[in-house]
C-alpha cells in the first residue's frame, strides 16, 4: 500500500521557523529551527533531514520575516520542483476579512484564524504567545476583524533585565503566590499572573464588543500551556495551530485536484 504524499509547511517567525508535515487531515510531524539559520546553509540541510524519505504533494508557508521568504520559496522550487503556496490576504481561504488594510495583517495571524474557526466556529479568538502576545478575532460572520498586540513574556522580562541595573534575566515558570518575596519572584508574578490578568480582562472586553455570551479562546505559541493552566477563559491549547491553518488553506486551494 502506497503512503499518502504529505504537505510541507513553513511558519516563518522572527526567532524560529516552525516546520510541519501534514496529510489531508492533520499535522503529523513538527520541529523548530532557528530562522537565522536561513542566512547560511544550515536550514536547508535541516529541512531535508526533517522531510527524509517522505513524498511531498506540495508546500505552504506564512512569513513575518520578508527577507527570508524568497530564500525559502527558492529552496522549495529547487529541491522539489513545485511552487509553495504563500499565505496572504489574497490567497486566504476559510475566513473572510473585514479590516481596513488587509496587507498589514501578519499571515501567521490569518492562519491561526482559519484553524480556530474550523475547530470552534465563529465568533472565536486566538491568543498567540510568541515574540509578541497577539489576539486575533473572528466575528460571528466568520470575518477576521482585527486584534490586539502586546509585548511577549520573554520580550518583557528581557527588556527589564537589559534596561535596569538590578533586575536579573529570569526563566519564566509557574509561580503560585501573587506576592513575590525576592526580585526574581516579583518579576515572575508580573509575567505569569500579570499576563493572565491581561488576557482575562481583554477576553471580557471582547465578549462585550462581540456581544457573545460564550466566546471560545484558543491559545498557541511558546507560553500558551503555562499561561492557560490557570485561565478558565482559555478553551483549548493548540501548539500547532498556525501550521494547521496553513494546512487547511493549502487543502482548500487544491480541493478537487
Amino acid at each position: 500500500m502506497k503512503k499518502a504524499k504529505l504537505i510541507l509547511l513553513f511558519d516563518i517567525g522572527n526567532t524560529h521557523t516552525h516546520l510541519g508535515l501534514a496529510n489531508a487531515r492533520r499535522v503529523v510531524r513538527q520541529i523548530d529551527i532557528p530562522t537565522s539559520s536561513w542566512r547560511g546553509g544550515a536550514a536547508a540541510a535541516q529541512v531535508k533531514q526533517f522531510v527524509g524519505a517522505a513524498k511531498l504533494r506540495g508546500a505552504a508557508l506564512c512569513s513575518v520575516v520578508p527577507p527570508v521568504t524568497p530564500v525559502i520559496e527558492r529552496f522549495i522550487r529547487q529541491t522539489w520542483k513545485f511552487t509553495a503556496l504563500n499565505l496572504t490576504p489574497a490567497t486566504l481561504r476559510g475566513v473572510g476579512i473585514d479590516y481596513p488594510q488587509p496587507q498589514t495583517i501578519g499571515p501567521d495571524r490569518l492562519a491561526n484564524a482559519v484553524a480556530a474557526w474550523q475547530r470552534f466556529g465563529a465568533p472565536v479568538v486566538v491568543v498567540d504567545f510568541g515574540t509578541a502576545v497577539t489576539f486575533d478575532v473572528v466575528d460571528a460572520h466568520g470575518n477576521y476583524v482585527g486584534g490586539v498586540i502586546a509585548p511577549g513574556l520573554a520580550a518583557m522580562t528581557d527588556y527589564l533585565h537589559e534596561r535596569t541595573a538590578l533586575l536579573p534575566r529570569i526563566k519564566i515558570r509557574e509561580f503560585k503566590s501573587p506576592i513575590g518575596r525576592s526580585t526574581e519572584e516579583a518579576m515572575l508574578v508580573g509575567a505569569v499572573h500579570g499576563y493572565r490578568g491581561l488576557i482575562r480582562g481583554l477576553v471580557l472586553e471582547l465578549k462585550r464588543e462581540l456581544r457573545a455570551r460564550k466566546l471560545p479562546v484558543v491559545a498557541t505559541g511558546g507560553y500558551a500551556k503555562l499561561i492557560a493552566a490557570k485561565l478558565p477563559e482559555i478553551s483549548a491549547v493548540a501548539p500547532n495551530l498556525t501550521l494547521e491553518g496553513l494546512r487547511l488553506v493549502w487543502v482548500a486551494h487544491h480541493a478537487g485536484k
